[in-house]
């Protein structure tokens, strides 16, 4: 991959890194940062080596169970994240975690839908 998609595939982390700054400057709980960011880089960690996974396999049944399972565990997973630090860490903080992860997730969402045409090879017959 050259090196300026790498640049633009991983904005969503710069986002994460410039936001602690953010955090103690302005006074929001470190806590929803350290929770945001966490299960952000997590949940990536995850669909990263499950999509590997599908697009080794050649059966379409596996590759689309492997990515509905994934999909469907990392919601359910963030969701019980950011639920959990609301609850314990304060209203405050499971908001700025949730703001954090949703910036993230859709700086990545927008930056793969913009770059997916040139990541791919050639149309398979």
């Amino acid at each position: 991959m050259p090196r300026g998609l790498r640049l633009a595939r991983n904005m969503d982390i710069a986002l994460l890194v410039a936001a602690l700054p953010i955090f103690l400057l302005g006074d929001l709980p470190i806590a929803g940062w350290a929770v945001g960011a966490g299960a952000y880089v997590i949940q990536r960690v995850v669909r990263d080596v499950l999509a590997n996974q599908a697009r080794k396999s050649d059966d379409p049944r596996s590759v689309a169970g492997i990515l509905v399972a994934s999909m469907l565990g990392r919601g359910f997973l963030i969701a019980f994240t950011l639920l959990g630090v609301g609850l314990a860490a304060g209203n405050k903080a499971g908001l700025c975690a949730a703001v954090l992860f949703l910036a993230a997730f859709t700086i990545s969402f927008g930056m793969g839908l913009a770059l997916r045409p040139f990541e791919q090879g050639p149309p398979r017959i």
